[in-house]
């Protein structure tokens, strides 16, 4: 007979398997990604001040408005990182900075982790201080997730930008995190990694933002959010967001 202990770590094992088999596979997500792309390209319209996120599944944003950029008459855009800046161009797309905008109608960009409030997780391509700066500037913000982004709570890591003078001594303060081995950020912050548990988001986000020498933290608010857009084997799902759909 076999023991609780043996019990549990076999009823442990299957589970994992099953979320394994459950997994969409690399064309499936990437398949996804246009789709919630798509589908968010279609609220852009003509004259509108628009945000560029950074990312993958930016890059079947961009895909889409290059396919709509010489029916889409007045359309100026600010990106968030130089290839998003790149591609936009070459895609035919007008690209100014922010400050030549100002308040943006629109800000789409991707996430890293979603959980069921719409907290999120960005900064895998290392450019989320310019992304939160962006997303906070925009009227509307509109982020853009295959389905496998949806997390039930959010967990490490938990991107970072820090202060190049004395990076290591602000590590060694916040504790269980690490620079990471990729180049500076676009404003020359370095990127670094928190690894410690992730409890209460909003109370991690406090801590982070008044770290001395932490540039910004990769945790945005739900009440950044306008909404979700999620594509899956399902179709397309939206999630509100806590941003409130007009700031006038």
């Amino acid at each position: 007979m076999a023991s609780a202990g043996a019990t549990g770590r076999g009823q442990q094992a299957a589970l994992s398997d099953a979320r394994q088999a459950a997994r969409p596979s690399t064309e499936e997500i990437a398949r996804y990604k246009r789709e919630a792309a798509y589908a968010a390209a279609e609220e852009v319209q003509d004259g509108m001040r628009l945000g560029l996120g950074t990312g993958s599944t930016v890059a079947y944003l961009l895909q889409a408005l290059g396919e709509r950029a010489s029916s889409l008459s007045g359309l100026r855009c600010a990106a968030t990182s130089p290839s998003t800046e790149a591609t936009a161009r070459s895609l035919g797309l007008a690209v100014v900075s922010l400050d030549e905008l100002g308040e943006l109608d629109l800000a789409i960009d991707g996430a890293d982790q979603v959980d069921p409030d719409c907290w999120l997780v960005k900064g895998g391509g290392a450019a989320h201080t310019r992304e939160k700066i962006v997303a906070a500037t925009a009227r509307r913000f509109v982020v853009i997730v295959s389905a496998e982004k949806l997390v039930e709570r959010i967990t490490p890591p938990i991107p970072l930008e820090l202060v190049p003078f004395a990076a290591h001594t602000t590590l060694r303060t916040l504790g269980q995190a690490t620079l990471r081995a990729v180049p500076p950020s676009p404003d020359g912050g370095l990127i670094a990694d928190y690894l410690g548990e992730v409890k209460d988001p909003a109370a991690l986000a406090v801590r982070l933002s008044e770290q001395p020498g932490v540039v910004e933290h990769g945790l945005f608010a739900p009440e950044m959010v306008s909404s979700v857009v999620i594509a899956g084997a399902a179709g397309i799902e939206r999630r509100d967001g806590a941003k409130a759909a007009d700031r006038r």
